[in-house]
């Protein structure tokens, strides 16, 4: 008898061979999930080309959207008012010399407007702040019938133009108003009465203040609302008198608010010309009504566009302290 032939180890190489026969049809057999090829790893993966900007390909940089609306602004605000400039160094005679400079601030009327602007401007301007810090603390901290349609009110009162004010100003004091009348009727006389102080400083200083104290309001009252009543309730019942809770308690949180509003509120008044104009206030002459007198009464346009650049350098500079007084008020 021949010896017997040795099996393959491991199936030997039939085995194999029909192994391999049936991984196709096994293959075929299983479901499309359990035979997905792996997907590279998020490292594997190259990386795909694309622009260093991080945006699509062909984008338009951000600043040339930027470019019409400073285009625009630069055509109809800056560049009137390099004309302006401009015409403040050609005096008549031709030529560009700082002589407009020198012979305006030089008069007397130039001197005059200028102090005549400032003490209205101050003087408005601290009106402002204590009325309208005494109606504030009334309207936010003491609860009357109708408190906050009066609060909306003031909201409204900021859109109104200032001559409407003024109008109204003198339909109530003027030579012909309502007081005048009244005096009148009263004590039998004929006549103007005695109220006539509202074509002189005095009445330009009442005008401004009545119509620029809603301006210091708006945000003393926003300062009020942030304040914490419990604080009011606790100084109250250590026995601390109203006086006392407004100066150590209410007045700190509201300074900011107050430095805000009235640093706008100078800014408004030094540039202020509807009121002065209404009042029929011919002795009083500030900056912006001397640019009116020159300009249209006198055609001196360089003397002109010199007050009016003083007068475009004081606002600005007021405005930046607004803005800075604002941004650490929170406004």
């Amino acid at each position: 008898m021949g010896e017997p032939s040795e099996r393959p180890r491991d199936g030997g190489p039939v085995a194999s061979a029909a192994v391999q026969d049936r991984e196709p049809a096994l293959r075929d057999d299983c479901p499309q999930e359990e035979r997905r090829e792996p997907q590279p790893g998020p490292r594997s993966r190259e990386r795909e080309p694309g622009p260093r900007s991080g945006g699509p390909r062909g984008a338009v940089p951000a600043f040339v959207w930027a470019l019409p609306p400073v285009a625009l602004l630069g055509l109809v605000f800056l560049y009137p008012l390099a004309l302006v400039v401009q015409q403040s160094v050609r005096p008549d005679e031709g030529g560009t010399s700082l002589q407009p400079y020198a012979d305006v601030f030089g008069s007397a009327s130039f001197r005059e407007a200028l102090g005549t602007t400032v003490w209205l401007a101050v003087g408005a301007t601290v009106g402002c702040l204590v009325l309208g810090f005494a109606l504030a603390l009334i309207i936010a901290f003491v609860p009357f019938p109708g408190g906050k349609a009066v609060a909306r009110f003031i909201d409204v009162f900021l859109s109104f133009p200032s001559f409407l004010i003024t109008l109204a100003l003198l339909f109530v004091y003027g030579t012909k108003g309502m007081a005048n009348g009244l005096w009148t009727d009263a004590t039998g006389t004929s006549g103007d009465g005695p109220f006539q102080f509202l074509t002189t400083p005095w009445g330009v200083l009442l005008a401004e203040v009545t119509y620029f104290t809603p301006f210091v309001m708006r945000p003393l009252l926003a300062a009020f609302s942030q304040i914490d009543t419990a604080q009011l309730e606790v100084a109250s019942s250590l026995g601390a008198r109203p006086l006392r809770v407004v100066r150590k308690v209410i007045l700190p949180e509201a300074l900011p608010a107050l430095a805000a509003g009235g640093s706008l509120v100078l800014v408004m008044c030094l540039n202020e010309f509807g009121i002065v104009l209404f009042t029929g206030a011919k002795d009083v002459t500030t900056l912006p009504m001397l640019v009116y007198s020159k300009a249209m009464l006198e055609s001196d346009y360089p003397a002109a566009c010199v007050v009016a650049v003083v007068n475009i350098v004081i606002s600005v500079g007021l405005y930046g302290l607004y803005r800075v007084v604002s941004r650490r008020a929170g406004a």
